[in-house]
């Protein structure tokens, strides 16, 4: 995968236009890091892509709650314990 930094797109934006209809994909970095990927899409998979891109954050997202629950023993509480710990955070949020 490339990488474009934030001035490269400011500066020649019409190349990474190019460059981006050739690789498909480019990651956008500022300072160094990482901060966008850039992704070419058509008017027809436009709404496939988004809903793509918003599933692949959303199991990304999981998957970084599960390794926690992981780090901090709690993958193996009961679904008792579970209903009990969001009951506690219920009564805590009406007061």
């Amino acid at each position: 995968m490339r990488f474009v930094t934030v001035r490269d797109l400011r500066g020649r934006s019409g190349q990474v236009w190019k460059d981006l209809a050739r690789e498909r994909d480019l990651v956008l970095t500022s300072n160094g890091r990482p901060v966008a990927i850039l992704s070419a899409v058509s008017e027809d998979s436009l709404e496939e892509s988004l809903a793509a891109a918003r599933q692949a954050r959303a199991e990304a997202a999981v998957a970084r709650l599960q390794a926690r629950s992981v780090e901090r023993g709690k993958d193996a509480i009961t679904a008792r314990e579970v209903d009990r710990e969001i009951a506690a955070v219920r009564r805590g949020r009406r007061r």
